[in-house]
């Protein structure tokens, strides 16, 4: 969405219903009706049967989801769009409904905001705290993003001569997969909560690369980091914390690093203005909901910080993924 976009009252209030919208399609997912459907054309009554809903609720959804276009609707039948079967039904490899639902997760937080802008502090429970829901709906939300953008981050990020990777906050250990499929020689630790261990070994396991991907558990603000490292990956991890929480992750990264050692950070990057990109700066109030420090930084703020834990040679990568997100390298 354009920021600088004519405001009106029709668009306001475009703006203010939108939820509704984002919750049809909540909805959709956490009742499976994408994956129900299928290949098949269904009638309202068979959508019914297979979800076990009320039938003038199920009819009231289909044709809500039909007028989203993401079902195609041809008499009484209702089927999946192409879209709609290659990312919101199961049974496709892009599904992105785990991801769908931990967004359906935050919504309750989101709701309180103007108490957390008053009060400056999270009405939201940290991960480590929610229900397991959550947590698996974050897991494997953060694996399916990460399947499509790791590539493009292997493909720009030269690990080539690397012998072992700390990947740090680095959940169910996708990126250390890839990286370790792009560098036949690499091997990866992947540091995490104790949680998200059998995410981790489940998805290397799968990539079959047990022999060269292990797992570490801690916090890695409270407890030490692997050493005998010469790179380290921080995906999506500074902006959990404020920048005291992330002065600490930074110096033990480094401090766990071998000499001329590779420091990789990936975040979502504001403007040095801090009022834009969008998605940053909404990323930014998620942090504020859900955190008690967290927040989104820029470029600038990332770099000063690396350079403060004693980073050198600090440079941009050329990559930009989605939602503005940007590598910042630099070496020990």
């Amino acid at each position: 969405m354009d920021p600088k976009r004519t405001w009106d009252p029709q668009t306001l209030l475009e703006m203010s219903s939108s939820y509704w919208q984002t919750c049809t399609l909540h909805a959709a997912v956490k009742l499976d009706v994408f994956t129900r459907i299928g290949d098949e054309e269904l009638t309202r009554e068979e959508v019914a049967d297979r979800i076990v809903g009320d039938l003038r609720g199920v009819t009231k959804l289909l044709d809500a989801l039909a007028a989203m276009g993401l079902l195609a609707k041809s008499g009484d039948r209702y089927a999946n769009t192409p879209a709609a079967k290659t990312f919101l039904s199961k049974h496709s490899e892009e599904y992105l409904g785990h991801m769908i639902m931990h967004h359906h997760h935050l919504v309750d937080s989101w709701a309180r905001l103007d108490r957390a802008v008053l009060s400056g502090k999270p009405v939201r429970e940290r991960p480590s705290q929610a229900p397991e829901a959550f947590i698996v709906s974050f897991l494997m939300g953060m694996h399916t993003l990460a399947r499509f953008l790791a590539p493009r981050v292997a493909d720009v990020l030269d690990l080539s001569g690397r012998r072992r990777l700390l990947d740090v906050g680095g959940g169910p250990g996708t990126y250390a997969v890839h990286f370790c499929l792009k560098n036949p020689e690499l091997k990866a630790t992947v540091f995490d909560f104790p949680t998200t261990r059998p995410f981790a070994e489940k998805v290397v396991r799968e990539a079959g690369l047990a022999d060269r991907i292990d797992f570490a558990a801690g916090n890695c603000l409270e407890d030490p980091l692997p050493d005998g490292c010469d790179a380290a990956w921080l995906s999506h991890l500074l902006h959990a914390e404020g920048p005291e929480g992330c002065r600490i992750i930074l110096e033990k990264t480094v401090s766990c690093l071998e000499p001329g050692g590779l420091i990789v950070v990936h975040e979502f990057l504001l403007n040095d203005r801090l009022d834009g990109p969008l998605f940053p700066a909404l990323f930014s109030l998620n942090m504020l909901v859900g955190t008690p420090d967290g927040q989104a930084y820029s470029e600038g703020q990332i770099r000063d910080m690396l350079a403060r834990a004693g980073v050198e040679q600090i440079r941009r990568l050329p990559f930009r993924g989605p939602n503005d997100s940007g590598l910042l390298a630099g070496t020990t």
